[in-house]
């Protein structure tokens, strides 16, 4: 994945409207630029919402033929690794080579993971566990592993998909960008600054090298919110309006990460980043309508990509 990738979550009205809506919806989004839906993933998360990241990929992947689908991240300590693997093989023969599989550990709400059968301290070593044994059986190996949460003895997954699926993991702190460098083919960021954007590539790099990985192909993304108006004080407050609501905390923890303006202004914050080696951008916009949030997103991902 060298070219620059541009994704928005799906509207609301895409989940409300009838097949032929949706398909028209995703029509527009890709008419306008826009490469692939991004989805979070959640199990039972603080009230019992969420949505399974992975089903509604499979789903999503069949509105447009131009649209890839990702997961943003999807909470694998929750699921069985072997599980998981038929799970992408599959969506690989639905949507071949139009997939970006995104890991995290999350942990936002403990008791989403209790639920789960999951004790929350052991998400992390989970996750890495189950990264090593998902990509051997989606590279095609017969794999026996003995680990601490994990045995598998002869284990295979076939067909396994012609077109590989790039894995990013999400996360802020460095253990997940020492996982990066172990398991990944990129690392997804968010609420960072291009310093540290760039500092996250260095640390992931040294430790691939140290794991004997030293021809990555990196895919390196950032999810991002932006506020979309005429000016930037009007972009400013349909963010604040929209991120106040969904976290449940003032703005100002997010504000100086949160690109605001109209589409232009948001590209030219955009374009640190990819100046530094993001590729994948996955962008929330908060504006007046959903019409005005494709249209936007279009406008950046055309002057991101000059």
């Amino acid at each position: 994945m060298t070219e620059l990738h541009i994704g928005m979550t799906p509207p609301d009205r895409l989940w409300a409207g009838s097949v032929d809506e949706r398909r028209a919806t995703a029509a527009s989004m890709a008419d306008v630029g826009i490469d692939h839906f991004f989805l979070a993933d959640h199990v039972s998360f603080h009230d019992g919402s969420g949505t399974d990241a992975l089903l509604a990929m499979a789903g999503l992947a069949q509105l447009d033929q131009r649209m890839s689908v990702m997961a943003g991240v999807y909470l694998l300590a929750l699921r069985h690794p072997m599980t998981v693997a038929r799970q992408l093989a599959t969506l690989s023969e639905l949507a071949e080579g139009r997939i970006i599989f995104g890991v995290g550990v999350g942990g936002e709400d403990r008791h989403e993971i209790e639920v789960c059968g999951v004790d929350p301290a052991t998400r992390g070593r989970r996750t890495d566990e189950y990264l090593e044994v998902v990509r051997r059986l989606l590279a095609g190996e017969a794999v026996s592993f003995d680990g601490e949460f994990v045995t598998l003895d002869n284990a295979l997954i076939r067909p396994t998909p012609r077109v590989a699926i790039p894995m990013v993991v999400g996360g802020r702190s460095n253990s997940a960008l020492r996982r990066t460098g172990r398991f990944g083919d990129g690392w997804l960021g968010t609420w960072c600054s291009t310093r540290r954007f760039t500092e996250a590539q260095a640390l992931i790099a040294a430790t691939a090298e140290e794991a004997g990985r030293d021809e990555v192909d990196w895919t390196h993304g950032m999810q991002v919110w932006v506020g979309v108006g005429a000016n930037r004080e009007q972009g400013a407050e349909r963010a604040r309006e929209r991120m106040e609501a969904f976290y449940k905390i003032p703005f100002e923890a997010f504000e100086r990460y949160t690109q605001v303006g109209d589409p232009e202004d948001i590209a030219e914050q955009l374009a640190e980043y990819r100046d530094v080696g993001c590729k994948i951008f996955n962008i929330t916009p908060c504006a007046e309508s959903p019409e005005v949030a494709i249209d936007a997103v279009g406008r950046i991902s055309r002057a991101l990509r000059g």
